[in-house]
């Protein structure tokens, strides 16, 4: 068996950051579909356990539970905040530049934080505002904000956060190349980070290589893949179970979890693992530096199969640059058609 060493406790620094002494940890707890009333216990597990990075997001509905889980933990031990790494994601219907103040503002209450260490603008699409999070019409479509914003503008609205220090870095989540490109193309401030969905069947190396010689910070969510439940499972079985997965776990005398981390981890992203068992809190913690011959023999399972697109849910047609001109066409025209069908639904029930 191959020892294992461990990198548990190594911190990725920030190139462009405006506090460039924080250096972010590996790895952090994700708070994605955490049920209510298990996430406080969770936050509070993982901090125990020696997890100093949290990852939130309003439409996570949970940031309450997130900051008392923290609360609970920094009284209890007496650390500093300043110890920790906090994330939190603005909404889609914030993405107009005046919405984006009381957007932190509302995050910052609710997590009971004077300021946050990374705040990402959460996904491309912008819905209508001053409502709901995810607003519907009268037939059920999500309504977009039909000023459509220009991502750029939303990214100077997150510049501007930084002078405040209430926000520390700032960057993306789930945006192409050619719309991170276009952020390049006008920001003041590089964006410090990325957020995209990471996993063996979903290693999109050529894009990760490209940012982070751009000086972006890769984060990995979804690193197991499809042990999501809201991702179906298909012919390529689950991530953890591939053999060449296995096989490496093995060898190292580490569990398949802790292995594809591990992946992540060798590849220079933070990866962001979610659980409420605090068993598997501490497990996934238990990261270790793989053998690059390794790393390549995972790289190789790639499939470049995403599982989190919500083109036709949002009515928006996320990650262009990676479908054909008949996908992408196939999406628009599903997203019409669902508006056309509701309207005519409508207008005969009237």
């Amino acid at each position: 068996m191959t020892t294992a060493k461990s990198i548990s406790n190594k911190d990725i620094p920030v190139p462009h950051s405006k506090y460039p002494q924080k250096q972010i940890p590996l790895i952090g707890l994700g708070t994605w579909q955490a049920a209510p009333g298990e996430v406080e216990a969770a936050v509070y597990e993982s901090l125990k356990a020696g997890y100093t990075h949290i990852d939130a997001a309003a439409i996570y509905q949970n940031e309450p539970e997130v900051g008392n889980g923290i609360k609970r933990y920094l009284q209890e031990t007496g650390k500093s905040r300043d110890e920790l790494w906090v994330t939190s994601k603005l909404w889609n219907n914030a993405h107009r530049p005046e919405d984006v103040p009381a957007a932190l503002e509302k995050t910052l209450k609710d997590l009971q934080l004077d300021y946050l260490d990374l705040y990402l603008i959460h996904w491309p699409a912008s819905f209508e505002p001053h409502g709901e999070l995810i607003p519907k019409d009268d037939h059920g479509l999500i309504k977009l904000d039909q000023t459509n914003p220009p991502h750029e503008k939303t990214w100077a609205a997150l510049e501007s956060l930084l002078a405040t220090g209430k926000v520390r870095n700032i960057g993306l989540s789930n945006f192409t190349k050619s719309e991170t490109e276009n952020v390049l193309k006008h920001a003041k401030h590089k964006p410090d980070f990325i957020q995209l969905e990471l996993h063996p069947y979903l290693n999109q190396l050529p894009y990760t290589k490209w940012l982070q010689s751009e000086g972006i910070v890769v984060q990995a969510y979804s690193p197991f893949g499809n042990l999501n439940p809201l991702y179906a499972v298909g012919d390529e079985g689950k991530v953890v179970d591939h053999q060449v997965v296995k096989e490496i776990a093995a060898k190292y005398g580490k569990t398949t979890s802790q292995t594809v981390l591990s992946w992540g981890a060798a590849h220079n992203y933070t990866v962001l693992p979610k659980s409420a068992n605090a068993g598997r809190i501490r497990e996934n913690l238990d990261i270790f530096e793989l053998e690059a011959a390794d790393v390549e023999k995972i790289d190789g399972i790639n499939l470049n199969l995403r599982y989190n697109d919500a083109s036709t849910s949002f009515g928006y047609v996320f990650f262009s640059d990676e479908k054909d001109a008949t996908t992408i066409a196939s999406q628009t025209f599903e997203n019409v058609k669902q508006k056309v069908l509701a309207t005519a639904k409508g207008a005969v029930g009237k």
